[in-house]
């Protein structure tokens, strides 16, 4: 039974967001993808599912992470496959995490699910893979993790880019294995992470009733802040200081967790990925293309603040590793106090000092 499904029945009721609308009318949006070859098709879903578990071994000796813990392949999916494992990760969530006050006679159950089903459909065609910490679950309760790969998008994108296939399967292997090896190596983190979520969704219901209210102050404070403010700016300012804690730092974490797992992709090198800079060169060009429709939905959905998280956390631990080597690096995973807030993100040097005296 989906996530959603059981959700709704243990609730008796619909769920605050309906993750079965949401997960419908993303699988109407999606499509198949592209049209390939049997045999491609077949060739590729086998190499991914192998190729995951061999790049988390070359994480494992470039990070240190994940020692003694065992090696195991990834889940191979389509688009579909892809729209329903994400939709359940996130019904899990939001059941363990969501206020119990904020009820759907609050929120629009039904146009919330439309609305996360259309931004899940956009993204269910491009991304090419996916750690979900809390998923492999049962009847709607918390998994494992689960490692995804999306075949038919990630056949697509090395087509578009002209490059060698096992290369570019084992390059985004790297990325999505790197993401399991913080969440299965540090052992704190996937608690850690949920409870940021918690904290912040729980005033979610709090803040959009007093939304009005705050409006004005926020404007004058994000002008004064930075004469124009970004839309990230401004939702800041209109949250309760207790939201913008977590944002805040749900922000900071998930610009260290892309940015260096975006690091460690390239950092493996030649000698396990041969065309790796042509791989990065083609697709960071790939990733600031698209049309005007594409780029305005990316910016809708958050997908461009992503890409720059890649950088600022690519530079972050690019800066670190360079002056401290990758144990002094790894010291980020002490603790929730160890990381990074978002400031010493764009400074890093300061995180040296406060962590690394």
């Amino acid at each position: 039974m989906a996530a959603a499904e059981q959700q709704t029945r243990d609730t008796g009721g619909a769920p605050v967001i309906d993750w079965t609308m949401a997960a419908s009318v993303a699988r109407r949006l999606v499509g198949s993808g592209p049209d390939v070859p049997v045999q491609e098709a077949v060739t590729a879903v086998r190499r991914l599912r192998a190729l995951a578990a061999t790049a988390e071994g070359h994480v494992r000796d470039l990070t240190g992470l994940g020692g003694g813990l065992p090696m195991l392949p990834g889940d191979v999916v389509d688009r579909a496959g892809w729209v329903q494992a994400a939709t359940d990760g996130l019904a899990v969530l939001t059941s363990t995490t969501l206020d119990a006050s904020i009820t759907p006679s609050r929120v629009a159950s039904g146009a919330a699910g439309v609305q996360a089903g259309l931004a899940l459909g956009y993204l269910g065609s491009r991304v090419l893979g996916q750690y979900d910490p809390f998923g492999g679950g049962t009847d709607g309760q918390p998994g494992p993790g689960r490692l995804l790969l999306v075949a038919p998008n990630i056949v697509a994108v090395q087509h578009a880019l002209g490059v060698p296939a096992e290369d570019f399967r084992l390059w985004v292997c790297l990325h999505e294995a790197t993401h399991r090896l913080q969440f299965t190596g540090v052992p704190w983190l996937r608690d850690h992470f949920a409870a940021l979520v918690g904290t912040f969704l729980s005033t979610m219901d709090t803040t959009a009733s007093r939304l009005f209210d705050r409006l004005p102050d926020a404007l004058r404070a994000a002008r004064r802040e930075s004469g124009r403010p970004d839309a990230v700016g401004l939702i800041a300012y209109l949250q309760a200081p207790e939201q913008r804690d977590a944002m805040t730092k749900l922000l900071a974490l998930a610009t260290l967790l892309e940015g260096h797992a975006d690091h460690v992709m390239d950092a493996v090198g030649p000698q396990v990925v041969p065309s790796v800079a042509t791989i990065r060169t083609r697709f960071s060009a790939r990733r600031r293309g698209g049309g005007v429709l594409d780029r305005l939905l990316r910016a809708l959905l958050g997908v461009d603040a992503k890409i720059r998280q890649y950088a600022k956390g690519s530079a972050f631990t690019r800066h670190v590793i360079d002056a401290a080597g990758m144990d002094g690096f790894n010291a980020v995973w002490t603790s929730p106090q160890t990381l990074p807030t978002r400031r010493e993100i764009d400074e890093p040097s300061e995180w040296l000092r406060r962590v690394r005296p």
